[in-house]
């Protein structure tokens, strides 16, 4: 397979490069649709192919069918062309995890869903739903262990408030961590917030959910979409000036999100491998500076308007 590259950033001292756009995995679960085999595969190929060489899945994605699914899809192709990432912890919509007897066993499971003897990455999933002394104490040393063994190389956390990426950073090292949609459009509170006590400490940032579930994007918002009516309403404004000047505002979100020198990824999700194809082209070509600025102009009052996740004390 003729492999194309994509630039690349340093996930802070971890010693690991990784490409700008990366692949999420967490449709291969079938979590928002139903999924074909042969879309599982395509996709996996197309990201691998474009130089999208990190793959990020979980535990919790499909309860499991996400890394099964890119076991086989990844078979035969050599382990050194692709990193993995997983999560632990967290396993169904309200069933979580983070004991040390639990963390063991979840890595050994991923390693044999994925077929591979180590996990580049491992990230503790959605901690602000626990409490945080937990994940410091005992799940993120529990972590260490496996990655003493050679099981793992990086270990971090993942959640959705900017809290908790303080907190933990605060009381324990950890190597990276995984934002989602709180380097977006609309919302930049990780660079604001997270990103200037993280940065000296040589912890990496990774960053996902550029199009904010679907927010920054023409499609109709799921269900489960939590951001405010005036969110909502801001970002259809921006989506219909871009639509007036012939552009996706998919597109726009994506570029930004991409640009930032201190995030080292963004990751960003389909089981559509036309989807993928359409997102490398699109990082490969320039931003429209003026367009940004109006778009940020309309959502300048919604600008950091998020919500909160998990325990009330960790927002």
């Amino acid at each position: 397979m003729s492999v194309a590259t994509l630039p690349t950033r340093p996930l802070g001292n971890t010693g690991l490069d990784l490409p700008i756009l990366s692949f999420g995995a967490s449709s291969l679960g079938a979590e928002f649709r139903n999924v074909e085999m042969s879309e599982v595969f395509d996709s996996v190929h197309a990201a691998l192919e474009l130089g999208m060489n990190l793959i990020d899945t979980s535990a919790y994605y499909g309860r499991g069918m996400s890394e099964v699914l890119l076991g086989i899809a990844l078979k035969g192709v050599p382990r050194d062309q692709y990193m993995l990432c997983t999560k632990l912890g967290r396993y169904d919509v309200n069933h979580f995890d983070f004991s040390a007897k639990r963390v063991a066993e979840s890595i050994d499971v991923s390693l044999h869903r994925l077929r591979t003897d180590y996990l580049d990455i491992v990230l503790c999933h959605d901690v602000e739903f626990v409490p945080l002394a937990q994940v410091i104490e005992e799940t993120i040393p529990a972590v260490r262990k496996a990655q003493e063994a050679g099981k793992v190389r990086c270990v971090g956390i993942s959640g959705y408030p900017m809290k908790v990426f303080s907190e933990v950073v605060a009381q324990t090292n950890l190597d990276c961590i995984m934002s989602y949609n709180q380097y977006t459009l609309q919302n930049t509170r990780l660079v604001d917030e997270v990103l200037p006590q993280l940065k000296p400490k040589g912890v990496g940032i990774m960053n996902a959910g550029p199009f904010a579930a679907r927010l920054l994007t023409n499609a109709p918002l799921p269900d489960w979409h939590k951001d405010s009516a005036e969110v909502q309403q801001a970002a259809r404004v921006a989506a219909q000036l871009c639509e007036r000047r012939g552009v996706d505002i998919a597109k726009l979100a994506l570029q930004f999100s991409c640009n930032h020198p201190d995030l080292a990824t963004t990751v960003a999700g389909s089981a559509n491998p036309n989807n993928i194809r359409k997102w490398a082209d699109w990082i490969s070509q320039p931003i429209d500076e003026e367009l940004l600025a109006d778009v940020l102009q309309i959502l300048q009052p919604v600008h950091n308007v998020s919500h909160s996740e998990g325990l009330p004390e960790n927002n």
